[in-house]
């Protein structure tokens, strides 16, 4: 079943500030808890999940962290929800096969279309029109800041 989460939000919202604020350097995990809140218990566990379905990648070492694994344009938030569904150990509610006919034909089948409706407009949203919107909300990007375009 589709609900939003807390870890789903950390999730895109980790990616998102990878995404934003990336620069030359990868972004490390503790930057982006200062950035957003997000928990380092709920954030690592996310991050890795994210590296191991080719959302993120990770980088080893004393400068390490995380960068996107492709462009910005080409992750779309149906990928990262997916990703944390895969986390989530609750039993989907829909898959159960007890209740009654009402529920069996009617309401299960309506909800699994509104489901694939609200999938459907998150594979359509990119991880680069929720940078845009950023922007367009006046949020500045560190990542920019510490870009040197010296040759």
């Amino acid at each position: 079943m589709l609900r939003i989460t807390k870890k789903m939000l950390f999730a895109i919202e980790a990616v998102l500030d990878i995404a934003y604020h990336a620069g030359s350097e990868p972004v490390q995990s503790r930057e982006i808890t200062r950035r957003q809140g997000i928990p380092q218990r709920y954030l690592e566990q996310a991050l890795q999940h994210l590296v191991r379905d080719d959302i993120l990648v990770g980088v080893r070492g004393p400068r390490g962290g995380y960068r996107l694994a492709r462009e910005r344009r080409r992750i779309c938030l149906g990928d990262i929800v997916r990703s944390v569904r895969k986390m989530e150990t609750a039993e989907d509610p829909l898959l159960n096969e007890d209740g009654s006919d009402l529920g069996q034909k009617v309401v299960r089948p309506l909800w699994s279309l509104i489901q694939d409706d609200v999938m459907k407009r998150l594979d359509s949203t990119t991880i680069d029109d929720l940078c845009n919107s950023a922007i367009d909300a006046g949020i500045e990007s560190e990542g920019r800041k510490n870009l040197d375009f010296i040759i």
